[in-house]
């Protein structure tokens, strides 16, 4: 029986004795219950707690215990997987110290022992910080899934989160590369408006060189110039101690499961940062354990503390000139991206840590998802269409609209039209016409042309001046079917008579023969 079943019982036996039966006899033959219980009920009202018995146990001798204590000191130098278990402990003392007769579960017993006692020595107290406002943030890197076309990625993100008021800023990339590190650096700073006068890190590659005694750092010449830039000072942490920069690692923790799950699904890249964007502004909403204001309004009187950006930016991108090459792509970073300009035309090219950008004559020409595989080719079919209508049978068979499928943007009901344009008009013809639909991707977007063409063939149609017309503003609206009055039978006509023709026939030959008599 357990303590709080038993406080109930005695309970009961006190009601009894005191207010019922009124015996020790009658109150035990009631209950069922042995008199002694009653007696130690009426005594106090509160069971004594029972005894726990302490069971001697088998004492190994000293020479047995300093070589298990040896053993298990040696492994701590060990790899992890390959350390010793306390069977195999025991195993090495039946093999080495054969005189002396141990049992498994004494080995158990002492290496358990050995453990806690490790444990104990090995606790560390650790002590609450707090914060002045403006002074300090904290970054670090966090790794993340998301399912970006339809395909699951695995993504680094960036997270600066203020040690004051909680505000944090969340970006995915690719890659966690020193072009990622500081494009979060400088779009964190333009969210909150101003730099933290330090930020606490890790010993990650992109800021660090080297790393001396102490915490003396050799920082790279790069992160040098971009501390320059925004004049703030970096501090570093000691080797695996994640916890000097704890806010951090936690914050990290807490947006995982509080925003990626379930795991997040969008088209792209841009679009799932502009949901983490969104999910930021939707996190200052909320309430630190512990504090009277919420993380927005600690942040409100922390921004107006913050260093002042300079007017310009950091330049994080990385720019170069590239020759359009005969397949209508430039060569950037071991990749080859398509343009629309002809080859041999000389373009800029501008390399951030998302996209790739090309410009010719100082506009933009063409934009890319950034792709950090190597010898990989990212085409866009609209970048050929200009080629395409001059070799219009080398397009079911390009590598662009296969990667156009791929991505989800070519529906099958583009096949479909696809396919009547070329029965109606040819192959050749049939296609250039496919290709002048496909110039209007830009104006109106994937998913309206879309709609227009499913429209287009559900109405029975296999001609683009229909796709072109039901583009029009509100025309899809206003093509409905529309019920007819009354029956057939008020709507038949009568079938046309064919014999004037023949008289008329007959007559043309009688006068070709008085013309020729």
């Amino acid at each position: 029986m357990d303590w709080e079943a038993k406080v109930e019982l005695y309970e009961k036996i006190r009601r009894e004795y005191h207010e019922g039966v009124g015996t020790i006899l009658g109150v035990a033959r009631k209950l069922g219950i042995h008199r002694r219980m009653v007696r130690e009920a009426i005594q106090n009202a509160i069971p004594a707690k029972r005894k726990k018995v302490q069971r001697e146990t088998t004492r190994l001798i000293s020479e047995v215990l300093l070589f298990i204590h040896q053993v298990l000191t040696d492994d701590q130098q060990a790899p992890r997987k390959q350390r010793h278990t306390a069977q195999r402990i025991y195993e090495r003392l039946c093999e080495e110290l054969p005189q002396q007769k141990v049992s498994p579960r004494s080995v158990r017993r002492a290496v358990r022992d050995w453990k806690q006692q490790r444990q104990v020595e090995k606790a560390e107290t650790y002590i609450s910080q707090q914060y002045e406002a403006g002074r300090e943030a904290q970054v670090d890197w966090y790794e993340a899934y998301a399912d970006l076309g339809g395909e699951r990625v695995k993504l680094q993100v960036f997270c600066l989160r203020s040690m004051y008021s909680g505000a944090a800023f969340h970006r995915a990339y690719v890659r966690a590369t020193q072009q990622a590190f500081l494009d979060g650096h400088v779009r964190a700073f333009d969210l909150f408006g101003g730099a933290f006068e330090l930020l606490r890190y890790d010993n990650l590659k992109s800021a660090v060189k080297h790393i001396m005694r102490g915490k003396r750092r050799e920082q790279t010449t790069r992160f040098l110039s971009f501390r320059s830039h925004y004049l703030f000072e970096a501090e570093f942490c000691t080797p695996a101690r994640g916890n000097e920069k704890g806010g951090v690692e936690q914050e990290a923790g807490r947006f995982r499961r509080r925003w990626w799950t379930p795991v997040p699904k969008h088209a792209n890249l841009d679009e799932l940062n502009a949901y983490l964007l969104q999910c930021c502004w939707e996190d200052q909403q909320r309430r630190i354990e512990g504090r009277s204001e919420s993380v927005g309004e600690a942040f409100t009187h922390e921004q107006a503390l913050l260093k002042k950006r300079p007017a310009e930016s950091f330049a994080t991108s990385e720019s170069m000139l590239c020759v359009v090459d005969p397949n209508g792509c430039v060569n950037v970073k071991y990749n080859r991206y398509s343009t629309p300009q002809r080859p041999g035309s000389r373009v800029e090219v501008s390399i951030d840590a998302s996209h790739v950008t090309v410009h010719a004559e100082g506009r933009q020409v063409a934009r890319h998802e950034r792709c950090y595989l190597v010898r990989q080719e990212v085409l866009a079919l609209e970048h050929y269409l200009n080629a395409l209508e001059h070799k219009p049978g080398a397009m079911p068979h390009s590598k662009a609209l296969a990667q156009y499928r791929q991505a989800g943007l070519w529906p099958e009901s583009f096949d479909k039209l696809w396919e009547k344009l070329m029965e109606r008009q040819g192959r050749s013809q049939g296609t250039r016409e496919m290709i002048g639909l496909l110039r209007l991707l830009p104006a109106h977007g994937n998913e309206q042309l879309r709609a227009a063409v499913e429209a287009t063939l559900a109405c029975g149609s296999s001609d683009a001046a229909t796709v072109l017309h039901l583009l029009k503003p509100g025309t899809r609206g206003e093509h409905r079917a529309a019920p007819l009055a009354g029956t057939g039978a008020g709507y038949e006509r009568p079938l046309p008579k064919l014999d004037m023709y023949d008289q008329l026939l007959s007559a043309s030959e009688t006068q070709l023969s008085e013309v020729r008599a």
